[in-house]
């Protein structure tokens, strides 16, 4: 049976061996104190950090492609060139849409003059109308007079038959007041047929004004078309000056001078400054993460620099979910997998500038600091 030491022994052995290796215990105390400080570290810091290297720089990148179809006439810039939003990339020939705009002119032209034309017909029939009910007027008072002498000269007549049967008038009297009551009774009557021409003529002048306003409406639309017409034209036009739509880089450029486009063909992309990192980290990390979290993203392209940035969005979905066979696991054996969730780092914008989109990063998130 073997001698165990007693606790007297233990303590004279070790500081026999501490003289003996002062190295060595300077050694272990540092150890020690480097483990304490790991522990230490872990508690406080690193259990609240959240990091992965499924991440990358993404940026909007605009694709431009002309808006009509045509040989290319010029192309103002280069490979890798600065551009701002508004500034012209490259010109189509335009010798066939200038001969359009001025056709789509010349028709405008000729529907305002159709149209005018129109117009100045309901004046004249507005005018025609407005004399002939002035002479309605006259005509109706002219009625009115003629009614007033044959009914005098019917009670004329009636007197004159009167005296007659008293024997005071003659007969050649009874026959003039007769003839005056008979032409009277005329005159009437031609007075009142013309009050009623005048009446149909005013109504068919107000017929002819309801067909002028019809064929008015119609010069409206014509000229309202061809002015269409003429914005169509014009926007063609201005569309043969290719544009950039927003300020960055030029890159795949394949534009040449000569080179017929057609309408939607990419010529161009602009990579626009604006960076941000898309991180795509387990769902088991994204616990105590939060939206305004600060986040450090270390740049591999820069040697390891730490830029620094926030959480702005999560993706609504994993990145499964919008691949082009989205997995299906509601048949056969099931094997759990934990998902990616992709979410939005925003850059400080000072710092985004030195990234360009595609780089590999690795991002962590401090998720013991709330926004």
């Amino acid at each position: 049976m073997l001698n165990r030491p007693n606790r007297f022994t233990v303590i004279r052995d070790a500081r026999a061996w501490a003289q003996r290796s002062p190295r060595a215990l300077a050694g272990a105390l540092a150890g020690i104190a480097l483990l304490f400080g790991g522990i230490t570290y872990w508690c406080l810091v690193a259990r609240y950090r959240e990091s992965t290297d499924d991440a990358y720089v993404r940026a909007d990148i605009v694709t431009v492609s002309p808006r009509v179809s045509g040989y290319l006439a010029q192309v103002l810039v280069q490979d890798n060139q600065d551009v701002k939003a508004g500034d012209v990339l490259a010109r189509i020939d335009d010798s066939d849409y200038l001969a359009r705009v001025a056709l789509a002119q010349g028709a405008v032209d000729a529907a305002d003059a159709e149209l005018r034309g129109r117009r100045a017909a309901i004046t004249n029939l507005d005018a025609l109308s407005d004399e002939q009910t002035s002479h309605i007027a006259a005509a109706e008072a002219d009625v009115a007079a003629q009614q007033a002498a044959a009914h005098k000269a019917a009670l004329a007549y009636q007197r004159q038959q009167w005296l007659k049967q008293e024997q005071i008038a003659s007969q050649e009297q009874l026959e003039s007041a007769q003839a005056e009551a008979a032409m009277s009774a005329s005159a009437q009557a031609q007075a009142q047929a013309a009050l009623a021409g005048s009446r149909k003529r005013l109504v068919s002048l107000q017929t002819e004004r309801a067909k002028a306003e019809a064929a008015r409406d119609a010069g409206e639309a014509d000229l309202a078309k061809a002015r269409a017409t003429l914005t169509l034209a014009q926007l063609d036009l201005d569309h043969t000056r290719i544009q950039a739509p927003s300020s960055g880089r030029v890159g795949q450029r394949s534009l040449r001078v000569g080179q017929y486009v057609a309408v939607g063909t990419p010529l161009l992309a602009i990579v626009p400054r604006d960076t941000y990192v898309v991180a795509n980290f387990k769902e088991t990390q994204l616990a105590r993460v939060h939206l305004g979290q600060p986040v450090q993203v270390e740049v591999d392209a820069l040697g390891g620099r730490h830029l620094h940035g926030r959480v702005e969005s999560f993706s609504p979905a994993s990145g499964a979910e919008f691949a082009l066979l989205p997995p299906d696991n509601a048949t056969g054996n099931f094997t759990k997998i934990v998902q990616r969730m992709p979410l939005r780092v925003a850059l400080d914008a000072a710092e985004a500038d030195a990234l360009r989109p595609g780089m590999s990063v690795v991002a962590t998130i401090d998720t013991q600091r709330t926004p």
